[in-house]
């Protein structure tokens, strides 16, 4: 799909998404991003998908919570402030009734939006997807992180 891209997709620096998501996708996007990046000779970082579906929020409203289907019926959580865009909690992986009391707001995005807001008995739920467009939109704070996976919670897999 690289190769179709106008230049072959070469770019100036490369954005890519370090989670919370699926273990095997986000590794997968983290090691074609760095591979690029090594044999084009360009800078990657990387972005959380959190900040980048709270971002759709600003000029609507002063705070928002991102919410997204996790493994083993969670959901991955986080609250923001919109002016100027700022993560307003820490990013926590909770059943949705754990994560509607840890992170309030009025306004719920994203693909655990709806099981959110049922949760907490009242809201508005928007199911939102992260657009790797709005990346530019995101501060640089939120958009220059190292290129690595965000994990949060602990691996599934036990030693023997």
């Amino acid at each position: 799909m690289i190769q179709t891209l106008p230049g072959h997709g070469r770019a100036d620096l490369i954005w890519v998404d370090c989670g919370p998501g699926s273990f095997t996708g986000t590794r997968v996007g983290l090691a074609a991003a760095r591979a690029l990046a090594l044999a084009w000779d360009i800078p990657v970082f990387g972005f959380s998908s959190m900040p980048l579906i709270a971002v759709t929020a600003v000029g609507e409203t002063d705070s928002a919570a991102v919410a997204l289907l996790g493994g083993h019926g969670e959901l991955f959580v986080q609250a923001f402030v919109m002016g100027p865009l700022a993560p307003s909690t820490d990013l926590k992986s909770l059943p949705p009734e754990a994560a509607a009391h840890a992170v309030r707001s009025t306004l719920v995005l994203g693909s655990g939006a709806e099981a959110m807001v049922q949760a907490a008995g009242g809201g508005l739920a928007r199911n939102v997807v992260p657009r790797a467009a709005n990346v530019r939109m995101l501060p640089d704070e939120l958009r220059r992180l190292p290129p690595k996976a965000i994990y949060v919670r602990p691996p599934d897999a036990k030693a023997a």
